[in-house]
């Protein structure tokens, strides 16, 4: 019995040694945010080294080059989070958000561009989240990724499926520079934070996503 314990004590430290270290348990795994310029306080852009300005340290994980893949059937595939989007991203006009949801759950092959096979149920309204991971925070204008397959761009704000903590809230993000009347002179270039509410019962356009199957 002693042999057998001492045996199995042997094998049992051998395999602590084989066995890979697990990663970093307090690790996030979040990609880069695009940015590569730095700026100073009056908004002049600055020599970034030494100024541990997001431009300067670039933490994260770095891209894919190329970012998208264009599938020729309508839609693209995100090389960084694997999310396969609707190229046509004005496809539907604005809807609210009951009409929002309906729309792109009920998509398929055969509309808006597609000939991916896809049908009713594949595709839903992104989260906060997902629309949030097409912003390249170093672009304005559009700020999406260079290179990116996206067409028919909408003027105003992309709807997600998330709403804000009191219900009565969608989240959004814009992809385009736009100016607000209420505020001559602000300017949103895609953030989708502050300026990124509307109540559910307004209108605003959709960018449908689906998995990969």
């Amino acid at each position: 019995m002693e042999r057998t314990m001492v045996a199995l004590c042997a094998i049992f430290a051998a395999l602590i040694l084989v066995v890979p270290a697990a990663a970093d348990a307090g690790a996030i795994d979040l990609p880069r945010t695009g940015q590569q310029t730095c700026y100073d306080s009056a908004g002049k852009a600055i020599a970034c080294a030494g100024t541990g300005q997001d431009g300067d340290l670039r933490a994260g994980n770095p891209w894919p080059v190329p970012r998208f893949t264009d599938n020729n059937d309508g839609t693209a595939t995100d090389n960084l989070t694997g999310l396969i989007w609707l190229k046509n991203a004005n496809c539907f006009g604005e809807k609210t958000l009951t009409e929002a949801l309906t729309a792109a759950s009920t998509l398929g092959s055969g509309a808006c561009g597609l000939s991916d096979g896809s049908v009713a149920g594949d595709w839903r309204v992104p989260n906060i989240n997902e629309l949030r991971s097409l912003i390249d925070y170093s672009r304005k204008d559009i700020a999406l990724p260079s290179g990116h397959p996206f067409y028919n761009i909408a003027d105003g704000i992309y709807r997600s499926s998330t709403d804000a903590a009191d219900a009565t809230f969608n989240l959004h993000v814009t992809f385009k520079t736009i100016f607000y009347g209420w505020a001559a002179g602000q300017i949103s270039s895609g953030y989708g934070n502050y300026n990124g509410k509307k109540t559910i019962a307004q209108s605003s356009t959709i960018l449908p996503v689906r998995n990969a199957r």
